[in-house]
């Protein structure tokens, strides 16, 4: 037991150490299972798979750059209401500010009042007031250029990882099916044990490209919808926080927060009233929750047949572990764990677990 406790731990410790290989790895893992079908397709039509991968992963770069190129305007048009925004998030915060402290000043004046009256009604003098002392801490002012340094290699750290996701899916696509045989073959000389370890890779397989058609469709409803909603209030850029609405829907409860709370600003900024800001992130909220409680969780149900429970843990473990990337990566990598513990006789009591 003791061993297996300081097993469990080392492994932990190397998972978070190595967090951007594992994160690249299995990005790269998933986006070829899910591209894979295109290429078979292609190699149905007498397109020679090296061919059918190029082309594949060539539309996949042209289609982002063509939506990239398409939204450009907007995005551009909403990064330069970036510093009328804070300038007049900060008069908001500035005047909730003093209205505190007005508030505050009639709530001293009222207690000292208050005080006087019964002393003098006890005949008691009031108590000496302590002296109060007061420190003031120096904080370091804002520096422009630590800020985009800082951000620069952000920038930078993920524009390389992106590169090594891409040639890692393009490598894993040009393969085929090389790593599936060589895994069979490792599964030992018994056919059994051949037999299961061809039916694990082809329930991964399957789950898989369920799981990410899954979201393809969910993102693609919550962006239509957003977009639809947004256009009818009269927002402006209704398009891009449509896309931007579909993309943070792919992190599970943290991104249609987020959504809501920016496009609700954005609403303030045109409309400058909070009634209508309100309204405009409520509804981009209840959007998100209606897609994500009703459609996600029906599909999600049929592809996995998992508990919502041990869903939960696993994002609330993988999100400790990597960050946004965990939760990104919590139900493909459960459902690869639930796939493998189904048909490892050792591993049942997980798969029962895990089971709905």
């Amino acid at each position: 037991m003791a061993l297996l406790i300081l097993a469990t731990v080392a492994v932990v410790v190397a998972l978070k150490w190595a967090q951007s290989f594992f994160v690249s790895l299995l990005l790269g893992i998933l986006f070829a299972y899910t591209l894979n079908r295109l290429v078979v397709w292609l190699e149905l039509i007498r397109i020679p798979r090296a061919a059918g991968t190029t082309i594949v992963m060539v539309g996949v770069l042209c289609a982002i750059a063509l939506g990239t190129n398409s939204l450009s305007g907007q995005i551009l048009t909403i990064l330069d209401q970036v510093p009328d925004a804070v300038s007049k998030l900060s008069m908001g915060v500035a005047k909730q500010r003093k209205g505190e402290t007005s508030t505050m000043q009639k709530m001293q004046t009222a207690a000292s009042e208050i005080e006087k009256a019964t002393s003098e009604a006890t005949g008691l003098e009031s108590a000496p007031k302590p002296r109060v002392t007061r420190v003031v801490i120096d904080t370091p002012g804002f520096k422009l250029g630590n800020f985009l340094w800082a951000n620069s290699m952000g920038a930078g750290a993920l524009i390389g990882q992106a590169t090594m996701v891409f040639f890692l899916t393009f490598f894993l696509l040009l393969s085929g099916d090389t790593y599936k045989r060589k895994l069979v073959r490792l599964a030992g000389p018994s056919l059994s044990h051949r037999k299961i370890t061809v039916r694990i890779l082809e329930d991964i397989n399957g789950s898989i490209q369920a799981y990410m058609f899954m979201l393809l469709v969910t993102n693609l409803l919550v962006a239509l919808l957003t977009w639809f909603a947004l256009s009818l209030f009269g927002l402006e850029n209704a398009g891009a926080w449509g896309v931007a609405a579909g993309l943070l829907h792919l992190i599970p409860y943290l991104g249609p927060i987020v959504t809501a709370a920016v496009i609700g600003m954005a609403a303030f900024m045109q409309f400058d009233t909070l009634s209508m800001m309100l309204l405009v992130s409520g509804t981009s909220l209840v959007i998100a929750t209606v897609v994500g409680h009703f459609v996600t969780t029906w599909m999600t149900g049929r592809i996995a047949k998992m508990n919502t429970a041990a869903i939960f843990v696993s994002l609330l473990f993988l999100s400790w572990l990597w960050g946004v990337w965990g939760m990104l990566l919590s139900i493909p990598i459960i459902v690869i764990v639930k796939v493998v513990a189904q048909n490892v006789e050792q591993f049942s009591p997980v798969a029962e677990l895990l089971g709905d």
